[in-house]
């Protein structure tokens, strides 16, 4: 994969150019973002060109913060997909011609303990946007500087700091890819881990950390998956950001593949916005001082929990039977909302809630027979109907409630 890498450092430099030699974290997260989010990286969609760059780069950063590789050839784990059109196809150690092979990037500090923490966040996206983009138009590059090119930067920022301090635990550091696609990277790794797993003591995913709003405050998920996330949030939270917490510990990114494996896990997330998975996902809209704040905050958990007992793993609800869809609303979900109901952050062209005149800010409180009070009861609600079914939706429209007709 050197052969990419110098493409990538002609990036970095021409981003780095007029940066002065001590580290200004700002300024290096910035750098990263647009380094990945660029249009020389078409997407970093796995199995591309684009995904082999990244990697490069995060190769490279790896390297320049002092860590050991940790992957199967050096930095890099590889990892095949044989019918990657099958959305419960399953990564393997196999390679050939008629499938897609993705890189996950490995690099650890080696501190004096046996035990490990794993931070980690996904690099690929969406390319040109064929598989799972909401874009409607002509193709045009998706370069998901938020998702997820704002967690990478994170972490290599964690990288950075984290290898400069005296700590008992090891930790490795994973950039993940095929998420997009159905958690390759990470369900591979888990089944074939470049370390002993039994010696996790809980895993960081950051994954869309880019848009932080202080109104709006800071997802974290998978409070549920030990007895102490919630006493230790609360306390290492010095910039009293408002946490919306959530107790699960599956959701749709990669903290979930750790999980199940009986780890501890927190998925750190800065919220939905009407250009996921669109071409508008670029590094003008990306606050980096937000993914700064978010960064540090995970350095606090960290350097507080360094001298603790290895914490203990707690199953959670709705982890076995998560509601399955045949239907949508068409409609974006406003993850960081944490009143009654499910408001939503977006609508999509041509699909049921439009259609039937419902706006983003409203806040849907009852799906046909069904009282919406959070979005697990929205999605338990949406799974009962199938294409074709009629129903009525109640929504809140600035304290005014209006009924809406809807088919699926």
């Amino acid at each position: 994969m050197k052969k990419h890498l110098s493409s990538l450092l002609v990036l970095a430099t021409f981003y780095s150019c007029d940066q002065p030699s001590s580290y200004d974290p700002v300024a290096q997260i910035s750098d990263d973002v647009k380094i990945l989010a660029s249009d020389s990286l078409s997407g970093r969609e796995v199995g591309t060109e684009g995904e082999k760059m990244a990697a490069d780069y995060i190769t490279n950063e790896f390297k320049k913060a002092g860590l050991q590789p940790k992957g199967t050839d050096g930095f890099y784990q590889s990892f095949f997909v044989k019918d990657a059109d099958n959305p419960h196809a399953q990564p393997s150690s196999e390679s050939g011609e008629n499938g897609i092979t993705g890189y996950n990037v490995l690099g650890m500090i080696d501190n004096p303990g046996d035990e490990l923490v794993v931070i980690g966040a996904h690099y690929d996206h969406l390319g040109m946007g064929d598989f799972s983009s909401l874009h409607r138009g002509e193709k045009a590059i998706h370069n998901g500087a938020d998702d997820n090119a704002s967690g990478v930067a994170a972490m290599l920022h964690l990288a950075r700091v984290l290898s400069e301090k005296e700590l008992d635990r090891d930790i490795i550091f994973i950039g993940l890819s095929g998420e997009e696609k159905g958690l390759w990277g990470s369900n591979y790794f888990t089944k074939n881990p470049t370390v002993d797993l039994s010696k996790v003591n809980f895993m960081i995913n950051m994954d869309m950390v880019g848009r932080l709003d202080q109104s709006k405050g800071l997802a974290v998920n998978g409070t549920g998956t030990s007895p102490i996330w919630n006493w230790l949030l609360d306390e290492v939270n010095s910039d009293s950001l408002k946490l919306i917490k959530s107790e699960s510990g599956v959701g749709p990114s990669d903290h979930t593949s750790f999980y199940l494996q009986d780890i501890p896990v927190l998925h750190f997330f800065t919220g939905q916005h009407e250009d996921y998975h669109k071409p508008g996902d670029d590094t003008d809209k990306i606050n980096f001082n937000g993914i700064l704040q978010v960064a540090s905050f995970i350095e606090r958990m960290i350097l507080l929990m360094d001298d603790d007992e290895k914490i203990a793993f707690t199953k959670t609800k709705d982890n076995s039977d998560n509601p399955r869809f045949t239907v949508t609303l068409g409609v974006v979900p406003d993850y960081m909302f944490d009143g009654e109901g499910m408001r939503i952050d977006g609508v999509s062209e041509d699909k049921p809630a439009i259609k039937a005149g419902i706006l983003k800010g409203d806040i849907v409180v009852q799906l046909g027979d069904s009282t919406v009070t959070d979005m697990m009861s929205y999605m338990r609600a949406l799974s009962t109907y199938s294409k074709g079914d009629k129903t009525k939706v109640i929504v809140d429209r600035g304290g005014e409630r209006l009924n809406f007709s809807i088919e699926f």
